[in-house]
């Protein structure tokens, strides 16, 4: 008999999701951690609400980072206050990554942004609406969706602070 053919990965199948609660996105931010191949950028206002602070998360990161040289991380935060009380696995992953991941805070003209981001190889994401709100979309593999969410992300960047936060590299 033949040999069964591995069924395809289903967390890959191209698709554009509505979500509506804090826990989806959560999951979906993991499902995107694990497809990631190249980069990974963060856009959030303090990482509190959907799985930062977790070690679980910091080794899919740690995992990502680790298996092919090259790749990276971008984080950029409104406000470093949780990350650096609340979020000790994602600091030593800056201790241990730091070549690969960079921590940017925002300066006060990327304070306008309110819209939690998380682009993955500029063709899947997940859109938070507003910060305040649960409701976001999640996209894979749409990369013509990905790409105007992307330009923002420059400026944001753009404006801020270059370097990663103030307190966090020095904690290495």
């Amino acid at each position: 008999s033949m040999p069964e053919q591995p069924p395809p990965d289903a967390s890959a199948a191209p698709r554009l999701v509505e979500l509506v609660t804090l826990a989806e996105q959560t999951a979906a931010i993991d499902t995107l951690i694990g497809l990631a191949q190249q980069q990974i950028r963060v856009f959030d206002q303090d990482l509190s609400q959907t799985g930062w602070s977790s070690a679980a998360r910091a080794d899919r990161l740690a995992a990502f980072l680790r298996q092919v040289r090259g790749r990276r991380l971008d984080i950029i935060v409104h406000d470093t206050r949780y990350l650096e009380s609340a979020c000790p696995h994602l600091v030593s992953l800056l201790r241990n990554y730091g070549h690969a991941l960079t921590i940017y805070q925002t300066g006060p003209e990327g304070k306008v942004a309110t819209d939690p981001l998380l682009i993955v190889d500029g063709k899947h994401f997940l859109h938070r609406f507003h910060f305040e709100q649960p409701r976001a979309a999640l996209g894979i593999d749409q990369p013509e969706q990905t790409q105007p969410l992307a330009s923002p992300f420059h400026g944001i960047r753009a404006a801020g602070a270059a370097g990663a936060c103030g307190t966090v590299p020095r904690l290495s």
